[in-house]
């Protein structure tokens, strides 16, 4: 069937109708695209709200998590609206994904980008200007020259969508230029709705957002950003390697990404893991085009299990069933970790991110925070890596500390998250915080945190010899415990306001005013006994294994098998075939006829007609 312009095979919309007398109009068509063309039969909280504003010429914000499903909120006005939906985005990468999975729903969906060839950007043109289009996907450069801008001011547009808005903002993580010249759009298309869409973005940022693209009293959708399907967990860095090592065996054969902060490191990592046996490649700015391009590939269609990155491999992710990401340093700020994180079980099913977190991680990142010339901004990426340690050294629920950056005020704990299921231990760390303020004073608060471990534990080195430490009444009276506990405990004094890192003095230990009372016993102290290993954390959390019976298992396998086979066949990823949801709700329904092969979630007609043979077959034969 033609899906272009589904709405003139539909009940009209009629302004004056009231829901008393008939169902919104506008709702049912959205409802019989959703099931038609991309085969859901429900949509998400928000999204028909936000579908209905638009189809009525309503500007709109939509700020909603990754994976909640933002795509749609545009993809179906451009059916229920007449002419072309322009879609603005970042990455060509992201672009070449969204317009494989649309047409591989039958949806008349191009792009125009740098990539192609002239050819190939002709036809695209010739297309767009004969109507035959439903989505355009373009980059904010291709958008702004100048003879395509007069040519679509003379083309039916049903929608511009800004995706990744927080790109227009100075104050997002991930400013780009060249979308600052967005907003002059809109004067140009004043009949023309606008919806901005982000999943990262704080208050300020928001702000910025509707100010920068002069948006027609919009519509703000204020998603949740809470993620319940992540697990979010965080270890203290102790052999950081063997710990990543540690936890990508519990992950085996899953896609996941790991970040790190330097090329090096990524280089590094990415090797030992190949090493390891495991299907691994680096992926940073360091590297020829072609590499990149061919990791990105290889990422998408399963021939890779594991990308190693800096976040140059960041919104150009489209890829529903990465399981697992990892932090091997800690991030810059809380919206790159919550984007980045976000990249983890977009199709809802339970993932992982894990961090790892060091002080001198922490360090680093200061300096380069430090070393930024404009005061403006090296106060306000002061403030988001401040926000970022706070959220790394939180004692309580990890989720409502993020969720509570955003504004998002929770009071219950999640059940999700490390500290939920595995408190912390608390100790009576009065005696332990004691012995380290009375060695930084004795050291004349002159030392960094290695030196002065080094004294409290009693080591014999030519540095502790050179200065006469090993004479200091402190000298030796920590050595019950390991170098790893007293970095664990220095931290947090850090973090309590005991102890000063002076940045702008190499990092050195100086005691606060506050370490005054607890040097002199006037209060106690308790702290939590660092963990030194992710865990398996056994909970009502159910993972894809749980979910299936032994036969339900074997088949959902064998389904993978077959999705693997056509998507090899037709060079599109797997999931543009069908996601991990999709084939979990096939090998349990185990569907017989085409009817109950449209019941499952995902299957439109344009995937009943192309690949339900193939897989009824497959189902029907285990039946047998």
């Amino acid at each position: 069937m033609d899906f272009i312009k589904l709405v003139h095979t539909m009940t009209p919309y009629t302004a004056h109708l009231s829901q008393a007398d008939s169902p919104n109009p506008i709702d049912a068509n959205a409802l019989e695209v959703l099931k038609r063309v991309f085969g859901y039969s429900a949509f998400r909280p928000q999204q028909l709200e936000i579908i209905r504003d638009l189809v009525q010429g309503q500007d709109c914000f939509v700020l909603m998590p990754t994976g909640g499903g933002k795509s749609l909120c545009y993809q179906i006005p451009a059916f229920l609206r007449l002419g072309t939906a322009i879609v603005v985005s970042p990455l060509i990468a992201l672009m070449q994904d969204q317009v494989a999975a649309l047409q591989a729903n039958g949806v008349a969906a191009q792009m125009l980008n740098s990539s192609q060839d002239p050819q190939i950007s002709e036809q695209v043109i010739q297309q767009l200007k004969s109507g035959e289009l439903d989505l355009l996907y373009v980059s904010p450069e291709r958008l702004l020259m100048s003879g395509f801008l007069n040519l679509l001011q003379n083309l039916p547009i049903a929608l511009f969508a800004i995706d990744e808005a927080h790109c227009v903002s100075q104050w997002g993580h991930q400013f780009r230029p060249e979308y600052s010249q967005i907003g002059a759009l809109r004067a140009g298309f004043p009949n023309v709705p606008f919806i901005a869409l982000t999943a990262t973005a704080d208050q300020t940022t928001q702000a910025d957002i509707l100010q920068q693209l002069h948006l027609h009293n919009p519509k703000i959708h204020l998603g949740s950003f809470d993620r319940p399907n992540i697990r979010y967990t965080l270890v203290e860095k102790n052999q950081p390697f063997k710990q990543l090592t540690a936890f990508l065996k519990q992950q085996k054969n899953e896609a996941g990404i790991i970040y790190a902060l330097s090329r090096k490191r990524v280089d590094e990592i990415a090797a030992k893991l190949r090493a390891e046996g495991l299907r691994v490649a680096a992926y940073h700015a360091g590297l020829a085009a072609q590499t990149r391009h061919q990791v990105h590939h290889d990422f998408l269609h399963d021939q890779l299990d594991i990308v190693v990155a800096t976040v140059a491999f960041g919104m150009g992710i489209d890829k529903p069933n990465v399981r697992f990401v990892v932090h091997y340093d800690i991030p810059k700020n809380i919206e790159g970790y919550y984007q980045e994180t976000g990249r983890a079980g977009r199709d809802g099913l339970p993932s992982e991110a894990l961090l790892l977190f060091g002080m001198q991680d922490v360090l680093t990142a200061r300096q380069f925070v430090d070393a930024i010339q404009d005061e403006n901004q090296r106060r306000l990426e002061t403030h988001k890596l401040n926000s970022m340690v706070n959220f790394a050294e939180a004692q309580t629920c990890r989720r409502n500390v993020l969720l509570n950056y955003f504004g998002e005020t929770k009071h219950q704990p999640c059940g999700n998250c490390d500290i939920c299921l595995n408190p912390p231990a608390l100790f009576d760390a009065t005696e332990a915080a004691q012995k380290v303020l009375s060695c930084v004073y004795r050291l004349k608060q002159s030392f960094g945190v290695k030196h002065v471990i080094d004294v409290l534990r009693g080591m014999d080195n030519e540095r502790i010899r050179q200065f006469a430490h090993h004479n200091l009444s402190t000298y030796a009276i920590g050595k019950d415990l390991s170098a790893h506990q007293w970095n664990s405990i220095i931290r947090q004094l850090i973090h309590l306001g005991f102890l000063f890192q002076d940045l702008e003095h190499y990092s050195v230990l100086r005691l606060t005013e506050q370490a005054g009372s607890l040097l002199k016993g006037q209060q106690t102290l308790q702290l939590a006994l660092p963990k030194a290993q992710p865990t398996r954390i056994k909970n009502d959390k159910k993972d894809r294994a749980q979910m299936l019976n032994t036969a339900d298992q074997t088949l959902f396998e064998d389904l993978r098998a077959l999705r693997r086979q056509i998507a090899e066949q037709q060079n599109v990823p797997a999931f543009v075939v069908f996601g991990d949801v999709s084939l979990l709700d096939m090998a349990q329904k185990r569907p017989q006829t085409d009817d109950e092969f449209l019941a499952v979630s995902g299957v439109g007609q344009t995937k009943l007609e192309r690949y339900g043979e193939a897989f009824l077959t497959l189902i029907r034969a285990q039946q047998t």
